[in-house]
């Protein structure tokens, strides 16, 4: 039987930064297990987005946090993660939304978020191809950006195995052993992993693991599509936003985006054919330049989804041993390297330098949820 300090399940960017950080800060003995490749579940299949733009302190709070940890990042793991500070520019539709969004932004500037408000003529000064007649204002943070998910996956893994962290693909768990309220391990599919400590980080996964332990989470897999197009010339700086339709310019020049189809929760990720329709006019209608580029291929990935829209973040009250770091709600790629910073002190120290507490799994039992509304997609 093998034996682990602490047991991550879940090769995504969570799973992976979280065994990064606890490396960093002097544990041992750690081992990380993924049922298929690195980067396999939702991290792979994400749309690249890293913003601030949130409406709650907590999201605010992380994601500036987490920004930080972005900007220093291909430094920090010796490899290039490809994180580009193009802003994200929301464009606003009617005087309903300009005056939700000043109101967002008023709050987002008081947590040391730069966004602000644009004119039709500012934003057209960042994006000179967009349409003048579909929205009447902009809102913009110059600080957000995109990344590579698949270098910031290898970045992480590379950095972690060089700190001594053993990881383990095509290892599925099967289960979280608990015994007398304490978790004792893993069992995988190639064998049993003695533990005192089990991170739950296993994405769309997650519900079914953690029914294993005895422990309920409320969520919800919903499938969510994206596009990718030919590359193009660079000319596209930010993520545009508009309505539930996002669209960015990656560093080889091929767009990526995705809109909203209005899924019910499902465990299947078939692409839908009217997802490209849909993305299509609402493209059009934002950047009518756009008409003649081929579409390379689409795909779907998961959104796990918490009612309230926020990550579940911490220990598990009823379990002593088990941290969960799951329920994104489509947010997990831009919030892993702060997620995994704060685990990893949690787990060390037994208190993270940026607050997660109103973020843990209690707060449903509580009824202390905390409601997100920017969501896209």
């Amino acid at each position: 039987m093998m034996k682990a300090n602490c047991v991550i399940i879940g090769g995504g960017i969570s799973g992976l930064s979280i065994a990064y950080n606890l490396a960093k800060l002097g544990m041992d003995n750690i081992v990380l297990v993924e049922k298929s490749y690195l980067g396999s579940g939702s991290t792979g299949k994400c749309g690249r987005g890293v913003r601030q733009q949130f409406t709650t302190r907590e999201h605010i709070v992380l994601m500036r946090e987490s920004v930080k940890l972005w900007e220093n990042l291909s430094r920090e793991l010796g490899r290039e993660v490809y994180f580009r500070q193009g802003g994200y520019l929301w464009l606003l539709r009617s005087e309903d939304e300009v005056k939700l969004f000043k109101e967002n932004i008023k709050f987002q500037n008081s947590f040391g978020v730069p966004s602000r408000l644009l004119s039709v003529e500012e934003a057209k000064e960042i994006v000179p191809q967009l349409n003048e007649d579909v929205f009447i204002a902009a809102a913009y943070c110059h600080t957000d950006g995109t990344a590579s998910p698949f270098d910031t996956i290898e970045a992480y893994a590379e950095a972690a195995t060089r700190l001594g962290v053993k990881i383990c693909k095509f290892t599925e768990a099967k289960r979280i052993i608990v015994e007398n309220g304490k978790v004792k391990g893993v069992e995988t599919s190639r064998g049993t992993i003695e533990s005192p400590i089990v991170v739950n980080a296993a994405g769309y996964g997650a519900k079914k693991l953690a029914k294993t332990a005895g422990v309920d989470l409320p969520l919800e897999n919903y499938r969510h599509h994206i596009m990718v197009t030919e590359p193009l010339k660079q000319f596209l700086k930010p993520m545009v936003i508009y309505g539930t339709l996002y669209f960015n310019q990656d560093v080889h020049g091929n767009l990526i985006g995705g809109i909203d189809l209005d899924e019910k929760p499902t465990n299947v990720l078939t692409p839908r054919i009217e997802f490209l329709a849909k993305f299509a006019r609402n493209i059009l209608k934002v950047m009518p330049v756009l008409g003649e580029i081929k579409v390379l291929r689409q795909w779907a990935g998961f959104y796990v989804v918490t009612p309230d829209h926020h990550p579940i973040l911490g220990e598990v009250d009823e379990v002593d041993g088990l941290y969960l770091a799951v329920g994104y709600s489509g947010h997990g790629f831009m919030m892993g390297p702060i997620v995994g910073k704060v685990i990893a002190e949690l787990i060390v120290k037994g208190k993270p330098s940026v607050a997660i507490d109103t973020l843990n799994l209690r707060r449903f039992k509580e009824g202390k949820l905390i409601y997100e509304k920017a969501i896209i997609g």
